[in-house]
């Protein structure tokens, strides 16, 4: 064994330590600042490490980290709560987007977990008729869409009674395993080292069991696919809705020489088919109910223009502005990548687009960045991981702290891939020439 799979390996063992300070509380800067340097001494150091011997470290790493997620309780989000919650609604044969948490009517659902008699511990939420409750924004509708909500229900059902949060971890950990060997597959183990040893995936992926991750390996899978592209795209977008962020990459190149319509239609008509047949079920129960949450969040997040949003926009411009600015730029990126994209590497405009989305409205949640960590694994764009690393540090430091380190982070990642953009493009230029 050679000298840097041994360096690696150490280095994976001392990642897994700190994973493990991650998962057992509330986000902590530190940890997650060593976790990223960690990852990053990993990823360099495997450099060299021939192909045939890398495949074995990168998946043992890979499960081994996933494996840390379970072992607690979500240490940084309670959406799994919702999540549990919904997906029991569903098994009584009531629509999620009919009624909040706290409407009386769903009484009966109600337990001791998700519903504590205590209201004195944190992270619970009051509820109007008295009581409290583990469920964030109780008082409002699901905004997870369908195919996220048949996951919850499937997971509900294979669930024995008293099972809990763990479950959905279960599945979270199924998930980001099945992507790192679909990855493997694809791509070859040194990129999807990117992916298997990136710290988001054990805390996010699994331990708090976002279900952005089901969106993740639909994407991944699709863009593994020809013919079921379309319809993989679809089910990704109706698991998270994030994953639309991907489809002008499917679309790369179709506007290079007029409008090739025979692809456009390939990609769009199935993928629109499997959102419209996905939704189609509670659209019948619950009519336009099923937009649930979603206009209320955005409004809540303050994508308006106030709070921490389009932080690196706001570094160049008045606040005003910013929003206009995101759209627009967003608009051209996604124009860009429609005409001169390549079309034999889809996953390189879909990074482009979804890492840019990103950087131009900078969230506060480090789990929206997992699809851009898949995303850079498949082109091999390192320097795109800067944009999940902000991710963490703007959740870290209070998803809507003003004063927070978001602003330099992601102003840094935009840099960085700037920089990895300019540098490519020297060396394309001198292998031309």
């Amino acid at each position: 064994m050679s000298r840097h799979t041994l360096l690696a390996g150490a280095t994976l063992i001392a990642l897994a330590a700190v994973v493990i300070q991650m998962v057992a509380g509330p986000p902590v800067l530190g940890w997650y600042l060593l976790a990223w340097a960690l990852f990053a001494a990993a990823l360099w150091l495997v450099r060299r490490v021939p192909e045939r011997r890398l495949t074995a470290l990168v998946v043992t790493g890979g499960i081994a980290l996933a494996t840390i997620g379970p072992a607690t309780p979500p240490s940084s989000s309670t959406d799994s709560f919702r999540y549990a919650w919904d997906g029991r609604v569903q098994a009584a044969g009531i629509s999620p987007y009919d009624h909040p948490p706290a409407d009386p009517a769903l009484r009966g659902l109600r337990d001791d977990w998700l519903f504590p008699a205590d209201c004195g511990a944190e992270d619970l939420w009051p509820l109007p008729d008295g009581g409290c409750t583990r469920i964030n924004r109780p008082t409002v509708p699901t905004i997870y869409p369908p195919v996220a909500q048949e996951y919850f229900l499937l997971v509900h059902w294979l669930s024995p009674d008293g099972s809990r949060h763990k479950p959905l971890q279960l599945g979270g950990w199924a998930l980001a395993v099945l992507t790192s060997l679909a990855l493997c597959r694809l791509v070859g183990a040194r990129r999807a080292a990117y992916w298997a040893w990136c710290p988001a995936v054990p805390v996010e992926a699994v331990n708090n069991a976002h279900v952005d991750v089901l969106g993740v390996l639909l994407v991944v899978l699709a863009f593994g696919a020809v013919r079921a592209r379309g319809p993989l795209l679809g089910a990704a977008v109706a698991a998270k809705l994030l994953p639309a962020a991907t489809l002008p990459g499917a679309l790369s190149g179709v506007l290079a020489n007029g409008v090739d319509w025979r692809r456009a239609a390939r990609i769009a008509v199935p993928a629109a088919f499997v959102v419209a047949l996905s939704y189609l079920p509670y659209v019948l129960l619950s009519g336009t109910a099923v937009a649930g949450y979603l206009p209320g969040y955005l409004e809540e997040e303050r994508y308006d223009g106030s709070g921490n949003r389009y932080a690196v926009l706001r570094l160049l411009m008045p606040d005003s502005w910013a929003p206009y600015a995101a759209i627009l730029l967003l608009g051209l990126v996604v124009l860009a990548v429609l005409r001169r994209g390549d079309a034999e590497r889809p996953w390189q405009g879909a990074l482009l687009v979804s890492g840019s989305l990103l950087l131009l409205f900078t969230p506060g949640y480090s789990w929206y960045a997992l699809l851009v960590v898949a995303l850079a694994a498949m082109d091999g764009r390192w320097e795109w991981l800067g944009v999940p690393l902000a991710g963490a540090v703007a959740y870290a430091t209070g998803p809507a702290n003003v004063h927070g380190l978001a602003s330099p982070f992601y102003a840094a990642a935009a840099l960085a891939v700037l920089i990895g953009w300019a540098v490519r493009r020297h060396r394309l230029a001198e292998i031309r020439s």
